[in-house]
């Protein structure tokens, strides 16, 4: 099989699909003693920076996420920093597919100076279909703070996609909150490829 390194451009998406699965297990998976964002206590850590802003990673997590991307979408937002590689690259992976989508970065404090504004990136019209794009959903709560600031500019938002979702509580908030919720991989998905590359 094609390493992540050197992953052909033109391979079909399950290809690429599979070659990101790789990565994010030599790369972005760890086990051991952690403490999460979210203040649990983990046995396993995924760090999706390491994908997200790996050369070939963020290209192949373009690809890949801008397929779970309606065709009505026109934006899409996150909480920095975790999002901010995933927005940039989707948004260019979509312009080589002759689509325009907009990334638009959420802070999570008001910005200090100049118009102080909270999200970064182009104004688009009212009611615009904007997805969040988060690298790993955990109880999905930091997702909900980029959610609340786009909508209370004008967005329309009622998705989020994941690269990853823990398992631990995301999706069923996302359920309660009436907010459509789709994960690329499940720590499942991602502990099963990971065992079968450690006896490789």
């Amino acid at each position: 099989m094609t390493s992540p390194a050197t992953a052909d451009l033109a391979a079909d998406l399950a290809t690429v699909k599979q070659q990101l699965l790789d990565l994010i297990c030599t790369d972005a998976y760890k086990e051991g003693d952690f403490v999460l964002s979210s203040g649990q206590q983990s046995t396993y850590y995924i760090n999706g920076k390491l994908v997200t802003l790996h050369p070939q990673g963020g290209q192949m997590v373009g690809r890949v996420m801008l397929d779970y991307l309606d065709s009505s979408v026109v934006g899409v937002g996150g909480l920095t920093l975790g999002a901010d590689p995933i927005l940039t690259a989707v948004s260019v992976v979509a312009a080589y597919e002759h689509r325009s989508i907009t990334p638009l970065i959420v802070r999570k404090e008001a910005k200090g100076h100049g118009t102080q504004a909270y999200i970064e990136g182009p104004i688009l019209p009212a009611q615009s279909n904007v997805v969040i794009l988060e690298d790993v959903v955990t109880t999905g709560q930091s997702a909900m703070q980029a959610i609340v600031r786009l909508r209370d500019a004008g967005y329309a938002v009622n998705q989020v996609i994941s690269l990853v979702d823990r398992q631990q509580g995301g999706a069923e908030y996302y359920t309660r909150e009436n907010i459509d919720f789709k994960a690329v991989y499940t720590i499942d998905q991602i502990q099963a490829r990971w065992k079968e590359l450690q006896t490789a």
